[in-house]
């Protein structure tokens, strides 16, 4: 039974479809002009496309919160940039755990940059979180959705300035796939051991 549902997890969380065909993503692509997307930003996501590994990664995010958010259509007015962010965010961690991505970290920073070269006006963060993606399809097919193109200008409304980039993982602790695994092993073991015990008893 472990090992069952330690395969079942194992396959829905990661994605064996390899690197996206050309077919794939010019079907996201249409689809995202269909949307009446950005050119510029279809054109810069479809080269993020075209360089798949097929890999899982994080996306590294940069937040400063926005102190005076304008109104947004869609929005209550006066809403603060975290109330914004949380319509946002409403759309986001669904169409994310459907697709086994979802938030590693979330953290509040508390004290300006200790390190900072080559860039200005970046002392300053309120936060910074990480994002796991299944894969690059999963981010296409979140991407490519009509309903996000309805939810990202609360985001963009809610931030005075952010940077966020994705990273593929070389050294990933935190691995969903490692950790249940781990507890799996140790959980079967002690059950094991216990009724080993009972039987010598």
């Amino acid at each position: 039974m472990p090992a069952l549902l330690y395969a079942v997890f194992f396959y829905w969380y990661t994605d064996f479809g390899g690197p996206l065909s050309d077919a794939e993503i010019d079907q996201f692509v249409a689809t995202m002009n269909t949307n009446g997307g950005d050119p510029e930003v279809i054109a810069f996501i479809e080269k993020f496309a075209r360089q798949d590994s097929g890999r899982q990664f994080l996306m590294v995010n940069n937040i400063d919160m926005d102190e005076t958010p304008p109104d947004v259509e869609g929005a209550e007015p006066g809403e603060s940039g975290s109330d914004l962010m949380g319509r946002y965010m409403e759309h986001m961690i669904p169409a994310l755990l459907s697709r086994a991505s979802h938030p590693v970290y979330m953290g509040s920073a508390v004290y300006p940059a200790m390190d900072l070269l080559g860039i200005e006006g970046a002392e300053n963060w309120d936060q910074a979180a990480l994002f796991r993606y299944r894969s690059r399809r999963a981010l296409l097919e979140i991407v490519a959705n009509p309903a996000f193109r309805g939810k990202h200008h609360f985001k963009t409304a809610a931030l005075d300035k952010t940077i966020a980039y994705p990273t593929e993982p070389q050294l990933y602790l935190g691995d969903p796939r490692l950790l249940l695994g781990l507890v799996l092993l140790a959980v079967t073991a002690l059950i094991d051991n216990f009724r080993l015990s009972r039987r010598a008893s």
